[in-house]
């Protein structure tokens, strides 16, 4: 049976502009300057202004400061709250910068160098293999990855050979052809596995000197035991010295893990963090700008501008490409427009943060760092939570003292025994001090921190400075331990 109702709803609209400018808001420096390098290809309308077409619109318009009109917040909170659920930026790495802001922006050539596997097929060529040996070795280096380990099984590989390419092999064919691969350069490359890689090496030593062998024979017969650095045990099944093991185990040190590493691409190199914004501190006056040179300098078409004001003919094809130049320079104007909120609403939150952490600022010393929230720079400044994320979460602010992810000076507050707040970053430094400090032939224990801590005036449970630990990336105590 069928029924009318009426109903009343809430809904949440969006304008495109709005999506567009918490779509920006996320992006970094370098990720944005590749969104209007794209904006610029797809939008004819849009124009990059030369310097001095800017300069006389900078003489024209006042610098982004405090006294600037105010974003409407109520919009664009919703705006970030929709885009919270409706995301699909994906997650950009970036690189360091730390030049001057009055500096010319040159790029940094990268010098090309072949790939791994390149090296090691030119490598091949020169070996005593026949025909059919070159290519199933061909095979095999295609399946080593950039850190320089063959990670698949020959079984497989030789079932991939015989299937993709009709050539019948197996495991046994192989390994000879693997044997001979890992004679090639550099040092440990087709390793199997990390102790395979590191054998590699010893035995191609020119010097064969004693502490050599015993470092042969520690990978041989006692890898799990020097993994886990149970010395004691690995000394008995070794039947060694403590001077022998501690020669052999700097003999191991000194080998590369990661073989393939010296041929990467420079894609390391060339993810540099470039900042947003750069702080200066003046005499204890401290002055932040935004990194924009570039981001900025757009303008509209004067072309199409003249073809929207023009007035269209009878002609369809006048009238279509009328209508078509009035929707590229409305997209323009909106792009625009966008960048100039992003500028506003970023310039916003970083004052706030200055404002907030301004000791940290004026010193560069983490203990300083008060005890910051989402919550705490969204009601300094009016805006959403989700819009203060989106800017810290990515950015990067250069200071006299390094470059700094935003991010990094949020944490919560911890209540020291005579009842004063700091921040759990300075927790997580004295604790970070305190092993740095130790003795390494007796390394702390967890227990043993949480005493030492404790008479600092820092009462922690022992889970909980397991928990520290571990985000700092630093191992129990027997993985800390040297001889």
């Amino acid at each position: 049976m069928l029924r009318q109702s009426l109903q009343q709803k809430q809904q949440l609209k969006l304008t495109p502009q709005q999506m567009l400018v918490q779509k920006l808001v996320q992006l970094p420096f370098a990720s944005m300057e590749q969104r209007i390098k794209e904006e610029i290809e797809n939008n004819p309308a849009l124009e990059e202004a030369v310097d001095a077409e800017w300069e006389a619109k900078d003489e024209q318009e006042t610098d982004i400061s405090d006294d600037n009109e105010a974003v409407d917040n109520d919009k664009y909170d919703d705006a970030a709250d929709f885009m919270e659920e409706n995301d699909d930026l994906p997650g950009y790495k970036l690189s360091v910068n730390n030049t001057s802001p009055d500096e010319e922006n040159k790029e940094m050539p990268i010098i090309a160098s072949g790939s791994l596997q390149d090296s090691l097929l030119s490598q091949v060529g020169l070996r005593n293999l026949n025909e059919r040996q070159i290519m199933l070795a061909d095979y095999i280096i295609g399946n080593i990855d950039d850190d320089g380990y063959l990670r698949r099984d020959l079984y497989s590989i030789a079932n991939d050979i015989t299937f993709l390419q009709n050539i019948l092999t197996d495991e046994n064919e192989l390994i000879p052809i693997l044997e001979a691969i890992q004679q090639l350069d550099p040092a440990g490359v087709g390793a199997r596995d990390l102790r395979e890689c590191l054998l590699l090496q010893l035995k191609r030593k020119a010097q064969k000197k004693p502490p050599v062998h015993v470092a042969c024979e520690i990978l041989e017969k006692g890898f799990d035991e020097f993994s886990k650095k149970n010395y004691e045990k690995l000394k008995e099944a070794v039947h060694i010295s403590d001077d022998e093991l501690k020669d052999a185990i700097a003999e191991i040190v000194k080998l590369n893990p990661k073989p393939g590493l010296a041929y990467s691409d420079g894609s390391e190199v060339a993810n540099q963090v470039i900042p947003d914004f750069i702080v200066n501190n003046w005499s204890g006056k401290l002055d932040m700008m935004l990194n924009n040179k570039n981001s900025s300098k757009l303008k509209l078409s004067p072309v199409y501008e003249e073809m929207v004001t023009r007035k269209a003919g009878k002609d369809k094809l006048q009238k279509e490409a009328a209508s078509f130049a009035r929707q590229r320079i409305d997209a323009a104007r909106d792009f625009i427009g966008a960048l100039k909120q992003r500028e506003e609403t970023l310039f916003k939150v970083m004052n706030a943060i200055l404002d907030y952490q301004k000791e940290y600022f004026l010193e560069g010393d983490e203990n300083k760092l008060k005890p910051m929230l989402l919550k705490d720079i969204a009601k300094i400044t009016g805006l959403d939570i989700s819009t203060i994320s989106r800017v810290v979460n990515s950015k990067y602010a250069q200071t006299a003292f390094g470059t700094i992810l935003l991010k990094s000076l949020f944490s919560e507050a911890f209540q020291k025994e005579s009842g004063e707040e700091v921040s759990i970053k300075e927790v997580k430094n004295i604790l970070k001090e305190l092993i740095e400090n130790e003795d390494k032939k007796n390394p702390l224990n967890d227990d043993a921190i949480v005493v030492l801590l404790e008479e600092k005036g820092y009462k922690l449970a022992r889970r909980t400075v397991a928990k520290y630990r571990e985000q700092l990336d630093l191992p129990i105590a027997r993985m800390r331990k040297q001889i």
